[in-house]
């Protein structure tokens, strides 16, 4: 399925013989790296039986939706692929092919039975927390709990903040990111918040040039203008470094050449040396 510019819209249908926990986390994770669709979710847990998958196959046929599914149950997930292929419908299975290799590796047959997780623990109710804060506080969203963020990322469009959020909230980090404009005041409340908690977000001007080219062309827009334009990306930078020296000021990661683990031990490793710094030190979560 390939959606038109214009389009910009897609529904997703998560379909589980269990609670729909797994499923959803992911589906969360992966449309918040596309801020420029509208995304529509249609939820069918517990499914079991063949009416239950005809339910959430048709409602996916009707609306021009993919699935995303986590059915553990060998019959019911055969049925679902089955249904999925006869009527041309987009699907995902997130756990089917990873079971099977683990069942090979191991040498053993899985147990099949939905539902079964080793215990809601008060980690993952901590990453799922994370992850909806972070969502909601994507690219200046939510300025009125900013306050709330256990880090905020600042930087230009393009410098990996969205990306560098949803790792650092699946790992149990609350993260808002806001965008630095030209010309654009940055929103007071970000010198009204714990400074600590603020870390800048850089790149080198030919790397962003280059992310901003290809994500023109990906947009098939065909004009770059001054979004991409070399002048114009040094201006931008030159202005975004001239607001992190404001004020605090706020420590910064060249995300240049970087993977997004390493750019987030970088970040985690400056909100921890401030907090050590002033004395307050707390269990937080590791980025392996």
């Amino acid at each position: 399925m390939i959606l038109e510019p214009e389009q910009r819209k897609l529904v997703l249908v998560t379909v589980s013989d269990g609670g729909g926990a797994t499923a959803e986390a992911v589906a969360d994770a992966v449309t918040v790296q596309f801020p420029g669709v509208e995304f529509e979710f249609e939820r069918y847990a517990g499914v079991r039986t063949r009416e239950q998958v005809l339910t959430a196959v048709r409602a996916a046929e009707r609306r021009g939706g993919m699935i995303v599914h986590t059915i553990v149950m060998t019959e019911i997930r055969r049925l679902l692929l089955r249904e999925c292929r006869q009527r041309n419908i987009d699907h995902i299975d997130l756990i089917g092919p990873l079971m099977g290799q683990v069942s090979q590796k191991v040498e053993m047959r899985p147990l099949l039975r939905p539902g079964v997780s080793r215990g809601l623990s008060d980690d993952y109710f901590q990453r799922i927390e994370a992850i909806q804060y972070t969502v909601q506080h994507d690219d200046g969203q939510g300025l009125d709990t900013l306050d709330e963020a256990d880090i905020v990322l600042v930087g230009v469009s393009r410098a990996s903040k969205t990306p560098l959020s949803v790792f650092l909230s699946m790992r149990g980090w609350k993260v808002a990111n806001v965008p630095i404009v030209p010309g654009v005041e940055p929103p007071p409340i970000l010198e009204q918040i714990d400074q600590q908690k603020v870390v800048g977000l850089t790149i080198s001007k030919e790397e962003l040039e280059l992310i901003r080219r290809n994500r023109v062309e990906m947009l098939g827009t065909g004009v770059a203008g001054s979004y991409a334009d070399p002048e114009k990306i040094s201006e931008e930078l030159a202005y975004c470094r001239r607001v992190f020296r404001k004020g605090y000021p706020w420590p910064i990661v060249d995300i240049t050449g970087k993977s997004i683990e390493e750019s987030a031990k970088e970040v985690i490793s400056w909100v921890e040396s401030q907090r050590i710094a002033t004395g307050f030190v707390e269990d937080s979560s590791d980025v392996p």
